[in-house]
Formats: structure tokens, C-alpha cells, sequence
């Protein structure tokens, strides 16, 4: 099956000396990444390393205050807006948290309709609903098959709260609402937590697929698979001791 951005290339990804200050020190620094469009690059390292701040940077959500990055043809941290359009998010707590009280169709229909509202072009707009709402459920759907996520599977089928999902359900679920809006570069954090060694097994599986596809993947992680370009982020003990106390970055 096509995967959710053939026509659509991945988006290069490089980064030089970059860093981000905050008031309790360094969050990362002296970051360096050589990455080709397409790669799955891990983010690797302990919680309170700086993970999620340089997954937010390197996808426009945070400003670096140091060195530069860039991802396809636009720079950071200059045109934040700019990686942003290109880029997507799944899960990252705090930041695209899933309701637990809706249910996945809920989910779905509340991110296809936010996307075919904001996130196209303005003719697609004037196209006729019935032409509309064909394309969307085929957006649907071959976001959820890229992300693995069998509805059939699920204890109330799409009805299935999202309190009712397990672990890897609901990051199979985050992963499929962010490729509804076709992005060159997907974020994941927290890829490998709470997961047994075969869910582990199953969740890089799926990233790579994305990947095979021509999707760039930015994934943070405890510990990098195999064929990653991988990046590590407690390399400068400074910076993880000042994150450290605030137990998660």
C-alpha cells in the first residue's frame, strides 16, 4: 500500500553547534546532525537530557539560541513557520496529548477536518463535498494503515476510547493523526517507553516503514535501533545536570 507522502519527498536535516538556553541552563548544546531525506534519526539518551526540547526545535515548536539546523531549504532557528508547515507531531506529552475520553473515530474526524480546513490549499475548498469526503477518508485511511493501526483489532472498533487503547495502540493512533496532514518530517517522542521488547520491535518497525516511504522521522529514544542515525544528547554532562531536576526534557 502507498504510504501517506509518496509524491512527496522527506526533507534533508542537518544541524551544526546547535543549542537551546533556558533559564535553568542548557536544554542541549553542541548539537551536530548529517541526515538525508528519508532517515530515521533517534534521539538518544535518558530522560532529562534534552531530548523532547531538540525534537521541538528541530521540527519549529522551540527556538534554538544557539549554532543552526536546517531541515529541506529552510534555516533554524530563523524561519520557524516555515519547518513547522513541513513538519508533524506525533505523540509528545504535554504538547499533542490524546483525549481520553473521546473515542479514535472522534480523534479522526476532529484532525481530518482540522487538515482539509487549515491545512490545504484554499481550491480544495471549492471542490464538491462529495469529491472532498472521499479524499478525506482516503487521507484517513491510508494514515492509518501506514501507522499499523487496525481498527477492527480495537475492543470497540473506532468506537474504542482512548483511555480503553494500550500503549503502542496509542502511539500507533498519534502517529496515524499526524500523517493525515502528509508531513515531510515526523516528531516522536518517548518512542520506546513503556513498551515490551516486541512492542519495541513493532514500534521502530513502523517508523522505518514511514521512512521506506520517504518520510523523515525524528524519534526520541532510550536506546537507538539499528540503521539509525543517531543522535545523543547527554554528551554534555552541564547540560543534562541543569535539566535534570526538572525530570523530564
Amino acid at each position: 500500500m502507498d504510504g501517506p507522502t509518496d509524491g512527496a519527498r522527506g526533507a534533508a536535516v542537518t544541524a551544526e553547534e546547535f543549542g537551546l538556553k533556558g533559564p535553568r541552563g542548557w536544554a542541549f548544546r553542541d548539537i551536530g546532525i548529517e541526515a538525508e531525506p528519508g532517515s530515521l534519526i533517534a534521539l538518544e539518551g535518558p530522560s532529562g537530557s534534552g531530548r523532547t526540547c531538540l525534537l521541538l526545535a528541530l521540527t519549529g515548536r522551540m527556538r534554538a539560541t544557539e549554532g543552526h539546523a536546517s531541515v529541506d531549504r529552510f534555516r533554524l532557528p530563523e524561519q520557524l513557520a516555515a519547518v513547522r508547515r513541513i513538519s508533524g507531531l506525533g505523540p509528545v506529552p504535554g504538547v499533542t496529548d490524546l483525549d481520553p475520553a473521546l473515542t479514535v473515530a472522534e480523534h479522526l474526524r476532529e484532525r481530518a477536518l482540522l487538515e482539509r480546513r487549515f491545512g490545504g490549499p484554499l481550491r480544495g475548498l471549492l471542490r464538491p463535498r462529495a469529491e472532498r469526503a472521499a479524499q478525506t477518508r482516503l487521507r484517513v485511511d491510508t494514515a492509518l494503515a501506514a501507522a499499523g493501526l487496525d481498527m477492527e483489532s480495537l475492543p470497540k472498533g473506532r468506537r474504542t476510547s482512548v483511555r480503553d487503547l494500550e500503549r503502542l495502540e496509542a502511539l500507533r493512533l498519534s502517529v496515524a493523526l499526524a500523517l493525515i496532514g502528509r508531513p515531510r518530517v515526523l516528531g516522536v517522542d518517548d518512542t520506546d517507553l513503556k513498551l515490551s521488547d516486541a512492542e519495541r520491535a513493532e514500534a521502530w518497525g513502523m517508523l522505518k516503514s514511514l521512512t521506506e516511504h520517504g518520510t523523515t522521522v525524528v524519534a526520541v529514544c532510550s536506546e537507538a535501533p539499528e540503521g539509525a542515525v543517531v543522535v545523543r544528547t547527554d554528551d554534555d554532562k552541564e547540560a543534562a545536570d541543569a535539566f535534570a531536576e526538572t525530570g523530564r526534557a
